[in-house]
C-alpha cells in the first residue's frame, strides 16, 4: 500500500499522529543497532510511539490478514494479484521515468504496460518480465530526490510505516495522478480505490512476513533496524537499482 491512495486515509493518519504524540508515555532507552549510521530522526520519541502502535496493529490485524490471505489464496492466484497491482501502477511509473529523463526506463514501462495489459490479460500475468523487460519502481518521491529535493527528517506514519516528508508528499501527489484513482473518483467508486489499497497492503505484508520476523528476532533495536532498512531500500530505488531488501512498509 509505495500507498498511492493516501488521500483516503490521510485524515485518520494525521489524527493518529497527533493523538499518539500527545498521550504517548515515555519509553525506556534502548540500544541503537547501528551507532555509526548517519540518520536524521529528530522526532524519535514520537516516531517510536507510533512504531509501537504499528507493531500492535501489525500483530493483531495485518499479519493475521496476510497469513489468511496466503492460506486461502493459491500461489498462482497471489502472483496474478501481485502482477495486476503492479500493472495498475505502471502509468505513474512511466510518468516519473519521463520526468526524470530516464527515457530507456520509460520505454520499458510503456512496453510492459502494452504487453501485460494485452497479452497478460489486463496485467494478471507478467509476460513482459518473461520477455526480458523487468519491472522497476518509480514515484514522485524518487523524482523529487533526483531533482535535488532533500528527504527531510525521518518520520513514522501510522499503519503505513517508515517515511519522510519528501516521500509523504510524493504519496499524496501520486494519488492525484494515478489513472485508477482518477477514474474511481470520477465515477464515485471510492470503494474500488480503497479495496485496491487494502489488497495491496495485505499482499505486500504477506510477501515479507518471514523476513521481517527474522529481522525482529535478531535485532538489538528493531526500530533502528527498520529505520536503516527503509533508508537503504529507498536509496537503492532512487538510484534505480534492484534491491532484495524486505519491504518494511505496507507499500509496494
Amino acid at each position: 500500500m509505495r500507498a498511492r491512495h493516501l488521500r483516503l486515509i490521510l485524515p485518520a493518519a494525521v489524527a493518529a499522529i497527533l493523538g499518539l504524540s500527545g498521550c504517548a508515555a515515555p519509553r525506556p532507552a534502548v540500544q541503537t543497532a547501528a551507532l555509526d549510521e548517519e540518520f536524521n530522526d529528530p522526532y524519535e520519541e514520537t516516531n517510536r510511539s507510533i512504531f509501537y502502535f504499528n507493531q500492535n496493529v501489525d500483530r493483531s490485524v495485518l499479519v493475521p490478514a496476510a497469513k489468511t490471505y496466503r492460506t486461502v489464496t493459491p500461489p498462482p492466484m497471489r502472483q496474478s494479484v501481485y502482477d495486476f497491482l503492479r500493472n495498475l501502477n505502471t502509468p505513474v511509473i512511466f510518468a516519473h521515468d519521463v520526468l526524470q529523463g530516464q527515457f530507456g526506463l520509460a520505454a520499458e514501462s510503456l512496453g510492459r504496460l502494452a504487453i501485460n495489459t494485452t497479452v497478460g490479460v489486463g496485467g494478471m500475468f507478467d509476460i513482459a518480465t518473461r520477455l526480458g523487460i523487468p519491472h522497476h519502481t518509480n514515484d514522485l518521491g524518487i523524482t523529487m530526490a533526483n531533482w535535488g529535493v532533500h528527504e527531510g527528517p525521518y518520520i513514522m506514519l501510522p499503519v503505513l510505516g517508515p517515511s519522510n516528508p519528501r516521500d509523504l508528499v510524493g504519496m499524496i501527489g501520486d494519488s492525484f495522478i494515478d489513472p485508477g484513482d482518477y477514474v474511481a473518483g470520477q465515477h464515485n467508486l471510492w470503494w474500488a480505490a480503497l479495496s485496491r489499497t487494502v489488497v495491496s497492503g495485505i499482499d505486500t505484508r504477506s510477501r515479507n512476513i518471514e523476513s521481517l520476523e527474522d529481522i525482529e528476532k535478531t535485532s538489538l533495536d528493531y526500530y533502528a533496524t527498520i529505520r536503516s532498512l527503509y533508508r537503504q531500500r529507498r536509496a537503492a530505488q532512487i538510484r534505480h537499482e534492484q534491491s532484495n531488501l524486505p519491504n518494511p512498509t505496507t507499500a509496494q
